[in-house]
């Protein structure tokens, strides 16, 4: 979701220094938040606050964080140039389409029923019941819910976790550079096929 079909950042950034903010720690600047997310919100925080996990307030910070982005989290979010016309093209070709991100469930439910019911019925973020990226188990559950094999299946994201995430579930990988990694970054951590555009999706599919 972050990344590949949202532009999330500035939302995230601005929760990240609310919580920041509140308890008295530096705030960030929006480069450095981009290259903390990608493995959840407890990562991102550990990386954001001072100390990490070893400071006092950490959980505080993560309870901040969510409270304000939940709030939050269509300020400024928006999906990304062509988004919308990939999705329904891909609805139009009778693809099954899904969501896995290391968001935590409940934003990314939200986040996917504002912005993309019409195209994408399963949409799955981090919980404590099933592993977060990289490990398989949520695309091994999605496959399972949308009745589908891996040979069939096409994952696409926006950084080093996805590749690892497509590679663990032994299905193909798309990668895109419109999100918080670069090409370079990409090309260094093993992405195979990458694209600059939605539209090359398509022409890849």
């Amino acid at each position: 979701m972050d990344g590949t079909l949202l532009d999330t950042l500035e939302d995230i950034t601005d929760g990240v220094n609310h919580a920041l903010g509140n308890l008295g720690f530096p705030l960030l600047d929006i480069s450095e938040i981009r290259g903390f997310v990608g493995n959840g919100v407890r990562r991102m925080m550990e990386l954001s606050v001072p100390g990490g996990t070893q400071n006092q307030l950490f959980s505080d910070a993560i309870s901040l964080f969510k409270r304000h982005y939940g709030e939050n989290c269509r300020n400024k979010t928006r999906p990304y140039s062509g988004i919308m016309e990939l999705l329904q093209t891909l609805v139009e070709r009778r693809y099954k389409t899904a969501v896995i991100s290391n968001k935590y469930d409940a934003a990314v439910k939200e986040l996917n029923d504002y912005y993309f019911s019409k195209y994408i019925p399963v949409a799955i973020g981090e919980s404590s019941d099933i592993k977060r990226k990289p490990a398989a188990d949520m695309l091994m559950l999605t496959l399972n819910r949308l009745s589908v094999i891996g040979e069939e299946t096409i994952y696409i994201g926006d950084s080093e976790v996805d590749i690892e995430t497509a590679k663990n579930a032994g299905v193909d990988c798309i990668s895109v550079t419109w999100g918080f990694r670069d090409r370079d970054w990409l090309s260094a951590h093993g992405a195979g096929k990458i694209v600059d555009t939605p539209e090359e999706i398509v022409a890849l599919l």
